[in-house]
């Protein structure tokens, strides 16, 4: 492959380790030797921006960061005229707080760049909130809320997320886009309509005139669906999950935890 490449790469269950923390050195490494050839990193993720940041730095990238599943797209520390930042309309997260108990929600959560608020202390883990514990001024009330969120992270105790996604998705007249967290726990997440990993990927690609046959895509859950499907090239983890490997073009031989990511880039690359 001599062209020069985009690669996007969601985080969780994809680059990171399982802790949701850890980039192994392997990877930095073969990260930074990508680079250096000429090709472009750029991190889609469902994480919200101040969650990112920190993984941003630790692989030394430039490039943009897409996050809230492509709901908002900037480059840290710069003022890049093509970023962009979409909105849920706030009245959704009160709809949902009224309909909590029919969609068997733990919590719900309103996020925004660089804060968020939750109707439900109890059963949230506040590690999904990249912090220790909750603090008060977290406690979501009728009059913080006072601008449209980027998203609305949920939990839910329904076994099947995607079914619980259509419903809410018909409650809401199909004017929401709504994807599955991997993992264990029941995360929802929900961005505006029309929004997703691939949408912000196409926004990038038309502003800096390049061609989608030159995306590489890495992925490893329902919210790459789409990203994985616009690329020209799409891998799911061996860790993949079975809506994903529809979508891929191919399933690569490692896990996230067997730095899968870097070992393919490697292959392909150096």
């Amino acid at each position: 492959m001599t062209d020069k490449k985009i690669i996007a790469i969601d985080l969780d269950g994809t680059t990171l380790y399982s802790d949701g923390v850890t980039v192994s050195d392997y990877t930095k490494q073969i990260f930074k030797s990508v680079q250096d050839q000429g090709h472009h990193i750029i991190i889609a993720t469902g994480r919200p921006y101040r969650m990112a940041l920190q993984i941003y730095q630790e692989l030394a990238l430039d490039t943009p960061m897409i996050n809230f599943n492509g709901a908002m797209i900037s480059i840290p520390g710069q003022h890049w005229p093509y970023a962009l930042s979409k909105h849920v309309d706030k009245a959704m997260v009160f709809e949902l707080i009224k309909e909590e108990e029919r969609f068997e929600l733990d919590f719900l959560a309103a996020e925004f760049r660089r804060k968020f608020f939750i109707n439900a202390f109890d059963k949230a883990n506040p590690q999904i909130f990249g912090i220790d514990s909750f603090e008060a001024y977290h406690q979501m009330r009728m009059d913080k809320l006072d601008d449209d969120p980027n998203a609305i992270l949920l939990q839910t105790r329904i076994t099947d997320k995607l079914l619980l996604a259509s419903q809410i998705n018909d409650h809401f007249d199909n004017q929401v886009n709504i994807s599955a967290w991997g993992g264990q726990n029941g995360i929802l997440e929900i961005v505006p309509k029309g929004i997703s990993k691939a949408s912000a990927l196409a926004h990038y690609l038309d502003v800096t005139g390049q061609d989608v046959s030159n995306l590489i895509a890495f992925g490893d859950e329902h919210n790459d669906v789409e990203m994985l499907g616009f690329a020209g090239t799409g891998y799911a983890m061996k860790n993949a999950s079975d809506v994903l490997l529809a979508h891929a073009d191919h399933q690569i031989a490692y896990t996230n935890d067997e730095d899968g990511v870097a070992k393919t880039l490697e292959r392909l690359f150096l």
